[in-house]
């Protein structure tokens, strides 16, 4: 009796080898197969604008676009891709903005602030400070964030807004 039992516990580890090595096997199809599908896959362009050298830098790529103005000794940096539109204006301070796929990104710095709003998949994000104060808004699909420096506001799913000066938070996910 023992030698059936084990004839048959080696059938059913048998059997489960052959299941697992099957699924890795589709497991590892399926991978190859979307990275094989994905190459050549059109990419949207990326857009960057930087101020200065330029004090006022413009740019639009296919569907993204960007805007970046610097003005006392500040930095904007503003970048877009996938029908993005991303803005920054900094007086005296840094302002960094990116955005994609339908997304808006908005950003104000004055007097040694820093302002950093991000917009993913068409989330709209507006992140404004002044005042040597630091705030971050980023945005997912269909959600807005805003970072000031009186406050922060959410708004929809996958948004998160800091000031880091105040320690006010919202956070949507």
């Amino acid at each position: 009796m023992r030698t059936v039992f084990r004839s048959r516990s080696l059938s059913f580890h048998s059997h489960r080898l052959v299941r697992t090595g099957a699924s890795i096997a589709a497991g590892l199809a399926v991978v190859g197969g979307l990275a094989v599908a994905g190459t050549g896959v059109a990419s949207a362009a990326r857009v960057d604008c930087v101020s200065p050298p330029s004090p006022n830098d413009i740019h639009v790529i296919g569907d993204a676009s960007c805007g970046a103005t610097a003005t006392v000794g500040g930095a904007a940096n503003a970048g877009a891709m996938d029908s993005g539109t991303a803005v920054s204006v900094a007086q005296g301070g840094t302002a960094n903005t990116f955005a994609t796929g339908f997304g808006i990104a908005l950003s104000t710095s004055k007097a040694a602030g820093q302002a950093n709003a991000f917009a993913i998949g068409g989330g709209i994000a507006k992140a404004s400070t002044d005042n040597g104060n630091t705030t971050l808004a980023l945005a997912g699909w269909g959600s807005g964030a805003t970072a000031e420096s009186g406050g922060v506001n959410c708004v929809g799913p996958l948004s998160f807004a800091v000031n880091l000066n105040t320690g006010a938070v919202c956070l949507i996910r």
